[in-house]
């Protein structure tokens, strides 16, 4: 098993509009993205069950192969900057990718 950080050189997140969220995994190199991708382990059922989310509201997985990336579309459950929101920018919502691991 590897670990999220032995394979990602970069782990975000980030605002999409007030609304979503999107995270960035960015791999260590080609032959990490390409193993992730093929093994469908990086799938809406897991990065759901990562986040305690339903399925459905993993709105994307987006695989960008020149950058060796992959993004997640998610919806923010309170919106950018309302009562309560206590990440306005996004910035910290990465954390739970960093407790997947992956055969590979």
């Amino acid at each position: 098993m590897k670990k999220m950080l032995e394979i990602a050189r970069v782990v975000r997140s980030k605002n999409s509009g007030p609304f979503e969220l999107v995270l960035d995994v960015m791999l260590k190199d080609r032959a990490l993205y390409e193993a992730l991708k093929a093994s469908g382990q990086f799938s809406p059922a897991r990065l759901a069950a990562t986040y305690g989310i339903p399925v459905a509201d993993i709105r994307a997985i987006i695989w960008f192969e020149p950058a060796n990336a992959v993004k997640v579309v998610l919806p923010r459950y309170i919106v950018s900057g309302a009562p309560g929101d206590s990440d306005v920018y996004g910035a910290q919502q990465h954390a739970p990718l960093l407790t997947m691991e992956f055969e590979l």
